[in-house]
């Protein structure tokens, strides 16, 4: 029979791996299930721990918790004792659950999958960078840290304001301090300066399908201001390589795009030959 288990505050690995050997010897199936019932309850703590590193980030601590249990249960049930210690699989896909529940569930408006990921690595080498540091980390930093390219960097940090974008109706500080002020306040109903959003997202999810070496030269033309002599010295090339490459990137984009924002894209190759 398999034994009652404390709630423990600090499961030991020991212990654990004895009740995964008890169910994995049990045939019987209310055994196995009574063993498998005190694996899961034994190892509570180490999923709410996991729960409550991604605590602040926009969903509540219950729920965060529920989804954490998701994954322990998940772990307990495809674990393979020959393949490794129970801890080195159950903390990864505990973790992997979290991260997944805020990838599919939190994003307020549709962000392609691709540009969540690369949000989230963002976010947590900024968070590594900014405490080992001391400072804001800069964009080549966290290009590193994140091992993503500068371009994906600065586009990743774009799309924070799909993640939680502001009320037009939430109260904004004012010298006062009455809160009375809104957004939607400061900024009549005009279709006009939104009108571009759905074309700069198709462009952002445009630029994401080119190649590294693309993304990189059109983040130093467009978001750092190079000249094309300028990344041809610093990516240890020809200045007709870098033209070549830039127009194909630009080609590729004409392609995917239509209508007006092709028309502004166009707009970029006098810009190319500074």
């Amino acid at each position: 029979m398999p034994e009652a288990v404390a709630h423990s505050v600090d499961p030991d690995d020991a212990d654990v791996e004895r009740l995964l050997a008890g169910l994995d010897g049990s045939a019987d199936h209310a055994e196995r299930e009574r063993w498998r019932q005190n694996v899961i309850t034994t190892c509570l703590p180490i999923a709410d721990h996991i729960a409550y590193r991604f605590v602040g980030r926009g969903q509540s601590a219950d729920d965060l918790i529920q989804v954490a249990r998701v994954g322990l249960i998940k772990s307990v049930d495809r674990y393979e004792p020959e393949k490794g210690r129970f801890f080195a699989f159950a903390v990864p896909t505990i973790v992997g659950e979290v991260r997944r529940y805020f990838r599919d569930s939190t994003w307020a408006m549709r962000v392609p999958r691709k540009m969540q990921e690369d949000h989230l690595r963002t976010r947590n080498a900024f968070e590594r960078l900014a405490q080992r540091l001391g400072r804001t980390p800069t964009t080549a930093e966290l290009a590193e840290e994140a091992g993503l390219e500068r371009a994906e960097i600065t586009l990743s940090r774009a799309t924070t304001w799909a993640y939680r974008p502001l009320s037009l109706d939430a109260p904004l500080p004012t010298a006062e301090g009455n809160g009375e002020q809104t957004l939607a306040a400061l900024h009549p109903a005009d279709d006009e300066p939104f009108a571009g959003v759905e074309d700069l997202m198709m462009l952002r999810e445009a630029i994401g399908d080119l190649d590294a070496r693309q993304r990189t030269i059109l983040g130093m033309r467009f978001f750092d201001c190079l000249t094309q002599r300028e990344i041809a010295r610093r990516l240890d090339i020809s200045q007709v390589h870098v033209s070549r490459l830039l127009n194909g990137a630009l080609d590729r984009l004409r392609t995917r795009m239509c209508g007006d924002l092709a028309a502004a894209v166009c707009l970029f190759a006098p810009i190319i030959t500074l």
